[in-house]
């Protein structure tokens, strides 16, 4: 904005400053012409006087002589009689002397300079005194004014260009802190407010970002409490239902209502974690994701010792960032990883691996399980039902922040292989 703003008035200036340096440059030309011609004309007209007067005394001569060594304007007379005064050895055959020994007085400029010539009446004839200055001499001082000027003008768009600097930035500063807290709210920092300062549109502007912060973070107070208020009306009828089937007298038939009581228990139990993260997916925030699935397998370690399952996990030596929440990437792991110990048998060991390649993390989970049900679509990741409702909400953890999740097999041996491709902070 500030040099959007600069250029404005840079422009505008320039303009003021060329619609009156162009002008007064021609008038400063015109004004030492004029002055030339001026002195010129006046030197003509005191030794026409002399002329009038002095006609028969014999000190003309000498007086003109003086007149003319003075300078510029050069000034010569041509007598009734044919003699020559002062300076001027060519004014018998000039053809304007000859034109003013007709009585005609008359003043040319031309490329040679101005010329002043006024015939002079007398006894014996008609008398014509010349007075002429050179070219340089109607540009005397033009230079020295025409570089003032236009220093000037220059001078002034300068100061033009600084004082919109600071206008600019008077007006940018308060849209930079009202920007600065648009990307802190992004990034889920649902405290930061905007200083209200500035024009009354940035004020506006200001107040209208601030009350949509306090909108948001109402909106996410009620989110919270309406989650946990579906999570205790959901567990209060599941536990209900774990206690009827717990009476239930033939054991296979019990066995197999408490395994589907379990798949609903924890689907229950992802909505609400899925529902209870206070940083949404959708924040441009980052993490370390190499500390983050260091940090969750420690976590699932001891119940893999339990059950006899070999745990082997890859990581990079340097920190992974990836775009994506902490808390985000901890429940896409977790998901994926009970996946495996409700799934699999115990002593079926688990792989973790981290790479980078590009601009893009791979974190795969892998087993030595029995591997997918041939008769499952593992091509559609959008058809639901197909592996759970945890590994839907993984898929979408995934692709809400830019990445992919893959589910196929590996390529070695049996079990099932999901890749999760995450993108990097730097990309």
């Amino acid at each position: 904005m500030r040099r959007r703003i600069s250029l404005l008035v840079v422009a505008t200036t320039s303009a003021v400053v060329v619609s009156f340096v162009i002008p007064l440059c021609l008038l400063v030309q015109t004004l030492a012409q004029d002055r030339a011609v001026a002195a010129a004309d006046q030197e003509a007209r005191n030794v026409a006087i002399l002329v009038a007067g002095l006609r028969d005394d014999d000190r003309l001569g000498e007086l003109v002589d003086s007149i003319d060594d003075r300078g510029t304007p050069t000034t010569g007379v041509l007598t009734a009689d044919g003699r020559v005064l002062g300076g001027g050895t060519d004014l018998a055959g000039d053809p304007e002397v000859r034109r003013a020994l007709d009585g005609e007085a008359f003043t040319v400029v031309d490329d040679d300079g101005a010329r002043v010539l006024l015939p002079v009446i007398v006894e014996e004839g008609t008398a014509v005194v010349r007075s002429q200055v050179s070219e340089a001499d109607l540009r005397h001082g033009v230079t020295t004014a025409w570089t003032g000027i236009i220093g000037v003008g220059l001078l002034l768009m300068l100061l033009s260009v600084g004082i919109a600097w600071q206008l600019g930035r008077r007006i940018s500063a308060p849209l930079r802190a009202v920007s600065s807290t648009a990307h802190r709210l992004r990034e889920g920092d649902l405290d930061a407010r905007a200083g209200v300062a500035g024009p009354a549109e940035t004020q506006e502007l200001a107040r209208a970002l601030n009350g949509l912060a306090d909108r948001i973070t109402e909106l996410l107070a009620l989110e919270r409490a309406a989650v946990g208020d579906l999570s205790h009306r959901l567990r209060t009828p599941v536990t209900a239902l774990r206690l009827d089937a717990e009476a239930v007298a033939e054991p296979e038939l019990a066995q197999r209502l408490q395994t589907h009581i379990g798949v609903l228990q924890r689907s229950i139990d992802a909505i609400v974690r899925e529902a209870r993260r206070p940083v949404r997916a959708d924040l441009d925030v980052t993490s370390d994701a190499r500390a983050t699935v260091q940090q969750r397998m420690e976590f699932w370690r001891p119940l893999a010792e339990d059950q006899d399952r070999a745990l082997d996990v890859r990581l990079p030596a340097s920190p992974v960032l990836v775009r994506l929440a902490s808390q985000d990437l901890t429940d896409l792991l977790d998901v994926l990883v009970d996946n495996v110990f409700a799934h699999t048998d115990e002593g079926v060991a688990l792989h973790i691996a981290l790479d980078v390649d590009g601009d893009r993390a791979h974190l795969s989970v892998s087993d030595d399980g029995p591997g997918l049900d041939p008769s499952r679509d593992t091509e559609d990741p959008d058809r639901q039902g197909r592996t759970g409702l945890g590994l839907d909400i993984a898929t979408r953890i995934a692709r809400e922040c830019g990445g992919s999740l893959v589910l196929g097999r590996r390529t070695t041996g049996h079990g099932v292989l999901v890749d999760v491709r995450l993108p990097m902070a730097s990309a």
